[in-house]
């Protein structure tokens, strides 16, 4: 053996009993000055209140006139003039659900009284899904949807003769994507009427 390598040994050994296992200390406030940005929940900050977010619906789940070209879809109703239409047309449903919200019980009775004082007037109950599942799947789960709708709408007062119900499937999504937010859009019944007579 070598008289160099038992040296060598004996100084390693001596140097890693030597190394400080000293916690480094966190920088808690890392600069972010450059283009690439870490969500600062991720480095151990506090996250400031402009960027958390409250996972709870900020504002009912119901869709203004189908007339209007405002952006999101999920707005407020406007309260309808007295005689005129409800302004809100969309029921939204939960994944794979054909059971109504209480939230939509007040947009459901508002339909249903415009409709007992308008008996001429007709609506078209249109069930959708979202993209996940079979085609088939998807048009009957859109079919159960219109029926619930229908149905509420009836026992609320409407005529049968009134209200009609179809199904869409999952064909015309009201918003494109392939996240949970597009599919909450599209997990719905949308209330057409049609031309009074």
């Amino acid at each position: 053996m070598r008289p160099t390598l038992p040296a060598t040994l004996l100084l390693s050994a001596l140097l890693a009993a030597c190394v400080s296992t000293k916690d480094v200390p966190v920088n808690k406030n890392i600069s972010q000055n450059s283009q690439l940005k870490v969500h600062p929940g991720l480095v151990g900050q506090a996250i400031p209140a402009e960027l958390q977010t409250d996972m709870r619906p900020s504002q009912p789940n119901v869709a203004p006139d189908l007339g209007a070209t405002t952006g999101s879809t999920r707005t407020p109703s406007r309260p309808a003039e007295p005689g005129a239409q409800p302004a809100a047309r969309s029921i939204y449903f939960d994944f794979d659900s054909a059971s109504l919200k209480g939230e939509f019980e007040p947009v459901l009775q508002a339909h249903a009284r415009y409709l007992a004082s308008h008996p001429k007037a007709k609506i078209r109950v249109e069930g959708s899904a979202d993209e996940r599942g079979s085609p088939e799947y998807n048009r009957q789960l859109g079919l159960k949807r219109a029926e619930t709708v229908r149905q509420k709408l009836i026992a609320q007062g409407a005529q049968e003769k009134q209200v009609s119900a179809r199904t869409l499937g999952e064909a015309r999504p009201k918003q494109a994507g392939h996240d949970e937010q597009s599919w909450a859009e599209n997990r719905r019944a949308d209330l057409v009427y049609e031309a009074e007579h």
